[in-house]
């Protein structure tokens, strides 16, 4: 019986699995890196021991010194989580080696479903429907190049080892198959140890459709239903809903005994999910089977009622299933977004930042949220930067989404930034809407997901130039002044008075990563003792403003609307909440020529904190505009600086290897010239 168990993860999964542990009386130990010390599921276990320094390698792959740290506590059990080790076949027979119960599969199910490649022919062999494809090995580029072009474009490249889109690219054309093919191999290794591709047809029109499955010690196995994970971006989902919308009953059935036939193919025990793409015709082909619990599992969890971290422990235990088919039953709707520190305006490049406001949605039977992080926090460098999970629940989807869209509403961050706003536009999307699902969602639609400035309209602007008004005249009250601004300057000294006109000027806020100018003119008093007022002037609204400012709390009277709102700051970031709204800005301050800077300097610069993986074209080789230059890794995903402009590169600031921070000119670049 496991009456002790160490959580070899960390972050939201470590914290799920401590969760349903305690319910059921079992001791819990976590592991922890020199950058989680003070981690909610160091402080949620009831023991933890700390593994080494923050990068991964040096702490959470380090299955050795887990292993060790479990014997010398008298652990029963490890609960490997989801990434990092739970996928390792070795860790998974030393576990056992060490009597050690690994609350997953067999390590020869593990094996079996690490390789793409030959998952992809046991699969064959067990009559599991598997997409055109080669996944020989024959690993040359000319051979992965020929089976590409027998097959014809699109196709994708995948690694054989992976999963979570690493190591993945879509090619479209012929001449971009080796330069991704470079790339593909270089993550793969990266992330895996292993730069075994694979080459499959590339479907333009498929959904993302999983079954959670679920096998015991007895040979008895069940699935769960389907999920529905085709809103991805870079491969990764992002929203996850099930059941999966417009899913024909006899095609749910066939998916389910698909999957279950491909579990008892490798003798699977514990949880796992076999994912499918799911094409017009409702022709499914086997895609990958993942071999342990998936990040997107609380959807499941809220449609079955059922507690999957629970099965997994009662697995490992050696019982049977709580459940047979017969008597799983699904109800209702579900959808899981997942909340990351990103931006979707940049091509959702990671960001790190200090979490100083974190206030998510009240919990209750229709909404839940998985994190592992707390307000204080820090998004770090060294690992993947989601924040956190929401789930929510109704009677049926149209519900459920309604749900979804008002809880990512409720969720106030400001330090970071998040995908929030992006996750609103895609549950409020009419094609979302509609259940228009396919792994191309994001791109197909990206009318319906871009800011448009109309949308401006039902942002609190008033509010936040109020804000920015009464904080300067506070400031220069209390004889502070604008760090920006240059004090020796006369032009900075004259404050709004005018001696025969109205003093106006334009603000520059910056809302949810977009710029909007707000007009502002400045009402003369007629006494001193007359509370200032405002007139702010939008492209379709102009009224008139005033209140007062009291720590964080601001009092507004925006035309005849009195307004109370609560605004965090962060260094030089607000956030402004308000009936259940947040919304994060700050105000860009004027570039007024004055800070000495040369506006032809070209120099590139990092887009976040990350380490440099390759120099792709030597200093002083002549591009041009777009060509790639250099490699970053962040967050477990590479990002590719590309040239300004036509020129070349005169020196690179940083080796392969070193970290850099976001902000941090990577190489002095000359433009080309023409006489």
């Amino acid at each position: 019986m496991i009456k002790k168990l160490l959580i070899a993860n960390r972050g939201e999964i470590a914290c799920r699995v401590i969760k349903t542990a305690k319910q059921l009386g079992i001791q819990t130990v976590a592991v922890y890196s020199q950058a989680d010390c003070n981690a909610m599921h160091v402080n949620m276990a009831d023991e933890a021991v700390l593994l080494g320094p923050a990068p991964s390698k040096d702490s959470y792959l380090k299955y050795e010194a887990i292993i060790s740290h479990a014997k010398n506590l008298r652990v029963d059990a490890i609960h490997p989580g989801y990434g990092f080790l739970s996928e390792n076949a070795d860790f998974a027979q030393q576990c056992e080696a060490n009597n050690l119960v690994f609350v997953g599969p067999p390590a020869s199910a593990i094996q079996a479903m690490g390789s793409k490649s030959a998952a992809k022919r046991i699969m064959e062999e067990a009559g599991v429907p598997l997409v055109p494809g080669y996944h020989g090995d024959d690993q040359t580029p000319a051979t992965l190049k020929k089976a590409a072009d027998d097959m014809g474009y699109p196709v994708l490249l995948k690694a054989a080892a992976g999963g979570g889109g690493k190591g993945m690219r879509q090619i479209w054309h012929e001449d971009e198959f080796y330069p991704a093919l470079q790339a593909a191999k270089r993550e793969s290794m990266a992330s895996f140890g292993d730069d075994h591709m694979l080459v499959e047809k590339y479907l333009t029109r498929p959904r993302h459709v999983e079954i959670q499955v679920f096998c015991d010690t007895f040979g008895q196995g069940v699935y769960l239903f389907e999920r529905d994970c085709s809103v991805q971006r870079r491969h990764q989902k992002i929203i996850e809903e099930a059941p999966a919308p417009n899913m024909p009953e006899g095609v749910r059935e066939q998916m389910g005994e698909a999957a279950l036939k491909a579990a008892s193919a490798i003798h699977y025990v514990g949880a796992g999910t076999v994912e499918f793409l799911l094409d017009d015709d409702g022709a499914f082909y086997f895609m990958e089977m993942n071999t342990r619990l998936q990040v997107e599992h609380p959807v499941t969890e809220m449609i079955t009622g059922e507690d999957l971290v629970a099965w997994q422990l009662q697995v490992a235990d050696k019982k049977p299933l709580p459940k047979t088919q017969a008597e799983l039953k699904c109800q209702g709707h579900a959808f899981e977004a997942r909340i990351y520190a990103e931006d979707a305006d940049n091509d959702f490049l990671p960001s790190t930042g200090h979490l100083a406001l974190l206030k998510p949605p009240a919990t209750n039977a229709f909404i839940r949220v998985d994190t592992g992080v707390t307000q204080g926090d820090d998004v770090s460098v060294y690992y993947d930067p989601m924040i956190a999970k929401l789930v929510v629940w109704g009677e049926n989807r149209e519900l459920a989404l309604s749900r979804l869209y008002q809880a990512l509403g409720d969720y106030h961050i400001s330090g970071a930034t998040t995908n929030i706003p992006f996750l609103r536009k895609v549950a409020n999307s009419q094609a979302f809407k509609q259940a228009e699902l396919t792994t191309t969602f994001i791109e197909k639609f990206a009318d319906q997901l871009t800011f448009d400035e109309s949308e401006s309209r039902g942002l609190p602007l008033p509010a936040m130039a109020l804000y920015v008004l009464l904080d300067r005249a506070s400031n220069e009250k209390m004889g502070r002044h604008v760090s920006e601004r240059d004090h020796t300057s006369p032009w900075q000294q004259l404050g709004t008075w005018r001696a025969n006109s109205t003093y106006e000027e334009t603000l520059s806020l910056e809302v949810n990563n977009h710029t909007i100018r707000v007009e502002v003119q400045h009402i003369k008093r007629l006494t001193v003792t007359e509370p200032r007022q405002w007139r702010i002037k939008l492209p379709e609204q102009e009224v008139v403003v005033s209140g007062s400012l009291n720590g964080n709390t601001l009092q507004a009277t925006i035309g005849e609307v009195k307004s109370a709102f609560t605004v965090v700051k962060h260094n030089s970031q607000f956030s402004l909440l308000n009936a259940g709204i947040c919304t994060n800005f700050q105000l860009i301050p004027p570039d007024l020529g004055l800070d000495g800077s040369d506006s032809k300097d070209t120099n590139t610069t990092a887009p976040m904190n990350g380490t440099i993986v390759a120099h792709l074209v030597p200093p002083e080789e002549h591009v041009k505009r777009g060509d790639p230059l250099l490699i970053m890794e962040a967050m477990k995903m590479e990002h590719t600086i590309t040239a300004p402009s036509d020129g070349k590169v005169d020196e690179y600031y940083y080796a392969v290897g070193e970290l850099v921070d976001g902000g941090a000119a990577l190489f002095a670049f000359t433009p080309h010239t023409t006489d």
